[in-house]
């Protein structure tokens, strides 16, 4: 079709775009990941100065790529934003890793979340279609989640109006459901000296490994030994906080997107940090964070030993009982459903940005009768599906996660760059706190990258090494356009 006749229409307002923002940040982290945090630094203070200084971090990001989104308010986000401060090729390395592993590879994960949390009502999801050897097995959640997936591409190729309403639908419904969880944990927890216990002794860190033979390890950790543990376990916080940019990738459809974006970005990740720290405190509240993984009671267990890490739903069963499986189990299929949808919507956009900058399939960059880039929703629905098949997208992200904190590194430092080369260009929002607060984040962020690489070189690594693929790949587009 003519690009004269379509194009991205602005229809999204600040209320849209802030769903988009909280949105894509609540997945099922914050009901999961606090069980591995107190697993490394078993510390009540420690766990929530984790989740600050992550809700910080993610602020001061948002608040700086507020500049350039006001500078560049169009769609494809992040990628435009590095291409003008740093060229081509660090675009595509961007948008390479984005495609092959970041914006799929938690479409991914949060459709196979959605699965695993139906299955609490739906047992035969857990049935095993296809096993070879230990190293893969194909179940029916899989084939629900790549169902999801389908889904909610469908839906956005209707339209961005179409993928609108779902994802402010679903937003609403998780954050009322969150908010109450909140409010009844502490209303229930408060009532027991479980938070009096946790905060006891709450600046004694340690680290708690359970051995091949069962047997449990606890090392204390001060100084160094704690600062490393701290910036290697704030990777599962950062990933739970992780897609509020991506509002960004569809600028382009976004009403007076100068002031739009940059507030829907501060207001997203503010609730977001809010709710996180709430629902942490929640948990302390309600559970101890010690305990061990035999003891066969959601109390016993602690927060430390939570069945299959679901925190989230071991709070739910100590307010509501049993029935809070149920409960948990159905607001977070609501959440990565919502989740999912506004991953969905946003990574089409930027790869349809990248096709009409000839760095992404051709066929890409074409809209339908819908002013959607549905030929982009459907090429990242493919992939995210044969992520799903293949099981290996937690490794992917775990691998991923280091160089999407570079990135994010690179693009704020786009900022004093272009203020340096481009001193003139029209700024409506100036980064808050400028050039402290930029500053800050990559400090802070360089500390924790140069965290994992001590800590955690094999992931590290393989990220790098994910990123370095792009290189050829992206000399492969330019021949192909020549």
């Amino acid at each position: 079709m003519s690009e004269l006749k379509h194009e991205l229409k602005r229809s999204l307002g600040l209320i849209d775009a802030t769903s988009i923002v909280a949105g894509s940040m609540i997945g099922s982290g914050i009901f999961i990941v606090t069980t591995q945090m107190a697993k490394d630094v078993g510390s009540a203070a420690w766990i929530l100065v984790i989740w600050l200084v992550t809700g910080l971090l993610t602020m001061s990001a948002a608040l700086s790529y507020g500049e350039l989104a006001g500078m560049m308010p169009n769609a494809g986000g992040q990628f435009v934003y590095i291409q003008r401060a740093y060229g081509k090729l660090a675009s595509f390395l961007y948008g390479w890793t984005v495609f092959t592993v970041i914006q799929t590879g938690v479409i991914a994960a949060v459709a196979v979340a959605f699965a695993k949390y139906s299955a609490v009502f739906f047992p035969v999801l857990d049935t095993e279609l296809i096993k070879i050897g230990d190293s893969f097995v194909f179940t029916n959640k899989q084939v629900l989640a790549m169902a999801s997936i389908l889904l909610l591409t469908y839906i956005n190729t209707r339209g961005v109006k179409t993928g609108k309403s779902i994802q402010l639908f679903f937003t609403s419904t998780k954050l009322i459901a969150l908010f109450a969880l909140i409010i009844l944990g502490l209303y229930v927890g408060l009532k027991t000296d479980v938070l009096s216990n946790n905060f006891a002794n709450m600046w004694d860190a340690s680290k708690t490994i359970v051995n091949p033979d069962g047997s449990i390890t606890v090392t204390k950790l001060v100084g160094i030994g704690l600062i490393g543990a701290m910036g290697a376990t704030i990777i599962n916080s950062l990933f739970s906080s992780d897609a509020w940019n991506n509002v960004t990738f569809i600028a382009g459809e976004i009403k007076d997107p100068k002031k739009n974006i940059p507030r829907s970005l501060f207001l997203g990740t503010l609730i977001v940090t809010i709710i996180y720290i709430l629902a942490n405190v929640a948990y302390l509240a309600l559970l101890p964070i010690n305990g061990t993984p035999d003891s066969g009671s959601v109390l016993g267990n602690g927060i430390m030993f939570a069945s299959e890490d679901r925190v989230g739903t071991a709070a739910a069963n100590m307010i509501m009982g049993n029935i809070g499986v149920f409960v948990m189990a159905g607001l977070i299929m609501i959440s990565t459903f919502g989740c999912n949808s506004g991953l969905i919507l946003s990574g089409g956009r930027l790869f349809y940005a990248m096709a009409k900058d000839n760095l992404f399939f051709k066929a890409a960059g074409d809209l339908n009768d819908k002013d959607a880039p549905a030929r982009a929703l459907w090429l990242q629905c493919l992939w995210a599906c044969i992520l799903c098949i293949s099981g290996k997208y937690g490794d992917l992200l775990t691998y991923a996660t280091f160089a999407s904190l570079l990135f994010y590194i690179l693009t704020i430092y786009g900022i004093f760059i272009l203020r340096k080369n481009e001193p003139n260009a029209e700024r409506p929002y100036k980064a808050f706190g400028y050039p402290i607060i930029p500053i800050l984040y990559i400090v802070v962020t360089a500390l924790i990258c140069i965290s994992l690489l001590i800590y955690d070189t094999k992931s590290t690594g393989l990220g790098l090494f994910i990123v370095g693929l792009g290189i050829p790949v992206y000399y492969l587009f330019l021949n192909k356009k020549e």
